[in-house]
Order: C-alpha cells, then sequence, then structure tokens
C-alpha cells in the first residue's frame, strides 16, 4: 500500500475564492429602456454557453428576470479604473440592504466611467464603445442558489472584436494582442504584474 504523505496545506475559510477570473463589465435593459451596467468576476464559457454568477437583488439580475438579454463587455487590463468607478454604484433605487457600504445609486454609469454607448446589433443593452470585444447574448434559465446568489446562463447571438484583437482573415482572437483585465482575490491584474486593488480586498497592499 502506497505511503500517505502528511499535507502541509493550511485549512483556511476565504471570503471569496476568485483565484484569477476575468473582469467583464454586463450590460442590461432598465424598466425605462436606458442601460445599466455592472462589474463582474463570476463568468466562463462553454462554446456559446455563457454563465455568470450574480447578486440576487442587483439591477442587474433584475433587468434579465424582466428582460432577458445582456451585453458581456470584456475589459482589457488598462481598463481596470474604469470598472473599479462602478465598484459602489447601483442601478437599483432604493440602494439594496445587502450592498456594502458607501453604494450609491447612480443611474448613467457611462458617464461616472467616461464610456461611450454603442447600439447593440441583435439585442436593445448598449455596449461599450471602449470595450475590445462585446458578446450579446440572451438568458436561457436563471438558477437562484443560497446565499444571495443567481447562476444566468446565456446563449451568445454575436460576438463583436477591435479589429487589431483579430487574426486577419479569421475569426480567431489573437492571445499575443489581447490582454484581459484579471480578478484574483479582488486585485486586479493583467497577464503579467499586478495593475491595481479593489477598494473592497481583505488585503491593501
Amino acid at each position: 500500500m502506497q505511503t500517505q504523505l502528511p499535507s502541509t496545506h493550511l485549512t483556511i475559510t476565504p471570503k471569496v475564492l476568485y483565484f484569477g477570473t476575468p473582469v467583464v463589465v454586463i450590460s442590461s435593459l432598465n424598466p425605462d429602456g436606458t442601460t445599466n451596467l455592472a462589474p463582474v468576476s463570476s463568468y466562463w464559457a462553454l462554446g456559446d454557453l455563457l454563465v455568470i454568477g450574480l447578486g440576487s437583488t442587483g439591477q442587474t439580475v433584475g433587468n434579465i428576470r424582466r428582460n432577458g438579454e445582456l451585453v458581456v463587455n470584456l475589459c482589457d487590463e488598462t481598463q481596470w479604473r474604469a470598472v473599479e468607478s462602478l465598484a459602489l454604484l447601483t442601478g437599483a433605487s432604493p440602494v439594496p440592504a445587502d450592498k456594502p457600504a458607501g453604494c450609491r445609486f447612480e443611474p448613467d454609469k457611462f458617464a461616472v466611467a467616461g464610456w461611450s454607448r454603442l447600439a447593440s446589433t441583435t439585442i436593445t443593452p448598449e455596449r461599450i464603445l471602449e470595450a475590445g470585444a462585446h458578446i450579446e447574448a440572451r438568458a436561457t434559465a436563471l438558477h437562484e442558489e443560497e446565499g444571495g446568489y443567481v447562476v444566468v446562463h446565456a446563449r451568445a447571438t454575436t460576438v463583436h472584436a477591435a479589429p487589431e484583437m483579430v487574426v486577419a482573415g479569421t475569426s480567431h482572437i489573437n492571445p499575443s494582442i489581447w490582454r484581459p483585465l484579471i480578478y484574483s482575490f479582488r486585485h486586479y491584474f493583467g497577464l503579467g504584474p499586478r495593475r491595481g486593488i479593489a477598494a473592497r480586498a481583505d488585503l491593501q497592499d
């Protein structure tokens, strides 16, 4: 029988489990027809299936429940400050009780982030012009989870990418050009050195 080696791992209880996920900004349609923006770090894709984790009381979930449409705007590593400028804003009024301290209602998040509006081609919510890529999508299922979470399943309807990111004559993103913004335990990274730290990060240095 093989001998079991002793473990040197520590048993810990981290507040979040973001070991390194891409940062996206979700566009969704408000009841008044305007577009809400929300930074999200719980996102992955399988083929054209998108899986997104959201808080259950936020404006984004309410919008998707009602309208079913969303844009996944993919930010690059230089845009962390614009993303972080949205962190303590909500499109919900009154502000939900479970939002962090200091969170305030903001109806025009494009202006706060310094971003420009761009019409989508298959759905209604607007895209972020400055984002390197956009995935327009429609929700296919919303799964309510304990702890105040909702997992959204959505199917991409079309993808847009900045010309410099695309290998000429193909639909391939050039990974040597695309530098996504990565979220690791509430710290912002690119594919190299850390770019910045979120205000809600437990470690601030």
